[in-house]
C-alpha cells in the first residue's frame, strides 16, 4: 500500500473517530455525512478501529443525580514499596470492580498517573458514607502500598468524556 493512501486513511478515521467522539450512538449514516464519506467506507474504518483496539467500547453519559447517585473521586498516594505481580494484575483487571460491586459502587474510571498522585479512580456511590467504605476497603484490600487517598466528591459536569452538560446553566447554583 503506498504511503499517501496510510496517511489518507489515518486522516479519515481521525475525522470519523473524531465523529464518534460527539456521539457514539450516531448513525453510520449520520457518521458518513458529517465526515462527508460514504456509509461503506465509514463501516469499515469502524470495523478496523474496533479490530485494532483504538476503540475500546462504546458508553452512555448518565446523569448520576437523577440516578440517586454522587459522583466521586479518590486520589491515591502510594507508598515507596514496589508493587508486586498479584498486586498489580488486582489493581489493572476487573477484580476490584468485582469486589465493590455487592457494595453499590461503580467504579467509572482507574489510571495510574504521573504527578502529585500515582492513581486517580472516579466512582459512584449512594452517598459519602458509601464512598468512604470504598476507599476504607482500597486501603484494606492494598495494605502496605497507599500511603494516602483524598476523597473528593464531583459537584457539577460542566463537560464530561468531552460531551458538554446540556444543563451546564445550573453550575451558577454552586457557584453564587
Amino acid at each position: 500500500m503506498p504511503k499517501r493512501s496510510r496517511l489518507q486513511i489515518a486522516e479519515d478515521e481521525k475525522k470519523i473517530l473524531e465523529e464518534l467522539q460527539k456521539n457514539a450512538n450516531a448513525s453510520i449514516d449520520t457518521i458518513a455525512k458529517h465526515s462527508k464519506f460514504s456509509r461503506q467506507k465509514v463501516w469499515r474504518s469502524i470495523k478496523r478501529l474496533e479490530q485494532d483496539h483504538i476503540i475500546w467500547g462504546y458508553t452512555a453519559i448518565v446523569d448520576d443525580e437523577k440516578q440517586n447517585r454522587k459522583h466521586y473521586v479518590a486520589l491515591i498516594k502510594k507508598t515507596t514499596k514496589p508493587l508486586d505481580e498479584t498486586t498489580t494484575n488486582s489493581a489493572s483487571s476487573t477484580k476490584l470492580q468485582d469486589l465493590v460491586a455487592s457494595e453499590g459502587i461503580i467504579i467509572e474510571s482507574s489510571f495510574y498517573t504521573n504527578g502529585e498522585y500515582d492513581w486517580i479512580v472516579t466512582f459512584t456511590a449512594k452517598d459519602i458514607q458509601q464512598a468512604k467504605r470504598f476507599t476504607e476497603l482500597l486501603n484494606t484490600s492494598f495494605e502496605g502500598y497507599i500511603s494516602q487517598i483524598t476523597l473528593e466528591e464531583t459537584l457539577f459536569w460542566v463537560r464530561r468524556q468531552r460531551i458538554f452538560n446540556p444543563e451546564a446553566k445550573k453550575l451558577r447554583e454552586y457557584i453564587f
